[in-house]
Parts: structure tokens; sequence; C-alpha cells
């Protein structure tokens, strides 16, 4: 099958939009809205420094190139690698390799800090603390706190992340399946800025899973492909199947869920969104009240902060 917009050969099928396109304006395809969602979530005006979350595996490679090809040359915004080594055995060595690898081929400073040396421990010896349903609950909540306080750190404005359109629409159907409107209300991109509290972005939110893997392919990138091994305990993955039915079925639902969110997003951030955050009395980073999701959970686990 030819491109839609030229005779040469096409390397993909955009379903949602019907458009056949070659490896060169698939590229175009990708990068122009890609850009364009990074322009709309940053005011580089306002921004020296931007924070990029990365493990090595598709999402967060492809975000870290896309954001240097957007600020590499200029002057007056650098970016600054951020990446965590949970402690999974067999899984993430190797991706940390492709994450420093991808740093130095485009010349950016970096920090990677793990679990063992921030909490005391790594997440294996954690998770035979814990009920083994519970992996996910606790690396993501463990997560959350280190790439914070490493941004703050490193003098971050902003944070990235590699979270796309799959990664955002399931989050939207979780938070709404369980009613969770005030969790739905913090979802990044983040507008408004909380003390202690460095803003995410997501410049590959408008983008769908499978594109971003497709560009890291038809770029040559290399990338970490191994799904960790405690994703088959994490309630996302029922989510994400349901979804990819719906796709199927009906090609751009992911965009529609997602759409369906921004029309709401404002009265959510009105209602559930105000007010200031308090110090966790145990860490001292921003809560809602009293201790932090992290420090509660170092405590179940008998842990503290070793930093």
């Amino acid at each position: 099958m030819n491109c839609s917009q030229c005779r040469n050969k096409a390397v993909t099928y955009i379903r949602y939009s019907g458009q056949h396109l070659c490896k060169e304006h698939f590229i175009d395809f990708f990068e122009s809205r890609v850009f364009k969602e990074f322009r709309k979530q940053v005011d580089l005006s306002k921004v020296s420094r931007i924070g990029v979350a990365v493990s090595g595996g598709k999402d967060s490679i492809v975000a870290l190139r896309m954001i240097h090809k957007i600020v590499g040359e200029r002057r007056d915004c650098d970016i600054f690698g951020i990446t965590i080594d949970e402690g999974i055995e067999d899984y993430r060595a190797s991706s940390l390799e492709i994450a420093i690898e991808e740093y130095e081929r485009l010349g950016v400073d970096y920090e990677i800090r793990s679990f063992e040396e921030s909490f005391g421990q790594p997440l294996d010896e954690m998770v035979d603390e814990i009920d083994v349903q519970k992996p996910c609950s606790v690396c993501g909540v463990l997560r959350r706190w280190l790439m914070n306080k490493m941004a703050k750190d490193a003098g971050a404005d902003v944070l990235a992340t590699g979270l796309n359109l799959d990664d955002t629409s399931q989050s939207l159907l979780m938070n709404f399946c369980r009613g969770d409107m005030e969790k739905m209300a913090r979802l990044g991109p983040h507008e408004i800025v909380k003390e202690g509290l460095v803003p995410r972005i997501a410049p590959l939110r408008r983008t769908p899973e499978n594109e971003a893997y497709l560009y890291a392919l038809v770029n040559g990138m290399e990338i970490h492909q191994h799904e960790c091994p405690y994703a088959v305990f994490a309630l996302r993955g029922l989510y994400r199947d349901v979804l990819g039915q719906l796709e199927d079925n009906t090609p751009g639902t992911k965009f529609a869920v997602l759409s369906s969110y921004e029309k709401i997003k404002d009265e959510l951030l009105e209602k559930y969104g105000g007010g200031d955050l308090e110090e966790c009395s145990v860490c001292g980073e921003p809560t809602i009240e009293g201790k932090c999701k992290t420090c509660e959970m170092l405590d179940e686990l008998n842990l503290e902060i070793s930093e």
C-alpha cells in the first residue's frame, strides 16, 4: 500500500485517521503532534531546566529524544535526565544501560538513584515483606516520591515523563471506575504549581503506544522491550485490555476518553485541585495531610528514607 501523501511504500496505517504513511511522512506526522503538545504544556520563556524521567523503555527514550530536538540547541534551557533503579533482578539493569547510552549520545547530564540507597532495600526485597499482589503499588508510590525529590534537587522547573495516550486513557478509566475524582484532578500535565512539587508534563500524551514504538523502530533507536515481571499483578492490565478491545472496534476511543476528560478538567480542578499542601510529619515532603504515602508505606515495610 502506498502512502496517502506520496507514492512511497507505507510503513503504517493510522486507523483513526484513515491514513497510510511512509516512513518520512509518519515521522513528520509523529513529531508535529508531539512538538505541538509540548509547546501547549510548556512555556519556554519561564522554564530553564527540564527534567526527563528515563527508564530506557521506548516511551521515555522517545520523549527524551523529542525534548532534545526541541530545546537541545537552546542556550536558555537545558535538559537533565532522571533515572531510578528500583532493584528488579534480570530486568532493570539492561534498561539502565540503554538510558545511559542515550544520555551520553545526546550529551545530557543525568543522575541515577536506587531504591536501595534511598529507602534501604531494592524492590525485590520489599516484595518479600508484603502481599505479593502489591508490588506495583509500592513501586509507584516510592518512584513518584523519588522522581519529585530528584527533580527538585536538580533544579528542574518541570518533569517530563513518557506517559503516552494508552497510559493516560487507562488512568482516566481506572479513576472513573473507582470514583476517584480527586486523583483524576491531580493527573498531569500540571497547570497549577504546588509548592514542593515539580509540575509534570507529558509530551507523548496524545501519542498511541504503538506509534511511539514504530517511531523508535524506524529511527533505529535502542530501547528496552522487556516487560516488568511484576506487571502481571497490576490491575492496569485489565483496563489496558478493555480499552484495546474498544479501540479495535471503534478506532479513536482512546482519544475520545482523553477528550472527555479535558472537557471536565476545569470543573475537577475547581472542586478538588485547590488548597495548599502540608509538609509530611516525617520526611517534610508535600502531602495532603499528616504523613505522606511514602512514609506510611516505609513504616509498613519497617524501612526509612536513607538520604
